[in-house]
């Protein structure tokens, strides 16, 4: 999903979803508490200096993880930064009904190149998060697990809370 302006695609939002959101949401949710991490959605990070083409990224300016985690040594900017070019720690892609698991893939192989140490893919629908690791290989955590294991980044998070169900109990506002 993008729009083309002058034969570059521009990246939209691609959070039209509850799903998406809420997985969005609450990931992000979990990690800002820890702090190590400084945790931002939705930020363009500049790979205007990069070709990602191998990888089939028509980006050619920026690209927007749904979650990026860098270290806490970020925070509130006198001068805010619209595009940043720091590669984050951590790049969280999340599966929208819009998209392909294959062209979140070959995005996270890019990060990768683009020196991220870490890469998540969320898919919200059948609540699974795969935590890829640079030098290869996966591993899927799913609601069979107590916990998403990153290794690299030293990250547990409760797999429950971020696909929890909500409760019919409560009563509604309003």
């Amino acid at each position: 999903m993008g729009e083309v302006i002058d034969d570059e695609v521009l990246e939209e939002s691609d959070m039209g979803s509850v799903n998406h959101s809420l997985a969005q949401v609450m990931i992000a949710s979990l990690l800002v508490n820890d702090e190590r991490f400084t945790v931002l959605s939705e930020l363009s990070i500049d790979i205007s200096q990069h070709d990602l083409s191998k990888y089939g990224i028509k980006a050619k300016d920026e690209v927007k993880p749904d979650i990026c985690v860098y270290s806490n040594e970020i925070g509130f900017q006198e001068f805010d930064i619209v595009k940043m070019t720091e590669m984050p720690l951590l790049a969280i892609e999340i599966l929208s009904p819009s998209q392909g698991p294959k062209e979140l893939k070959d995005k996270i192989r890019a990060y990768f190149d683009l020196g991220v140490k870490s890469c998540w893919l969320v898919i919200p629908d059948a609540q699974l998060i795969s935590v890829y690791a640079k030098q290869g290989g996966f591993r899927n955590f799913d609601m069979r697990d107590t916990e998403v294991v990153d290794e690299v980044m030293d990250i547990h998070l409760p797999i429950a809370k971020v696909f929890r169900k909500r409760s019919n109990e409560v009563q509604p506002i309003g």
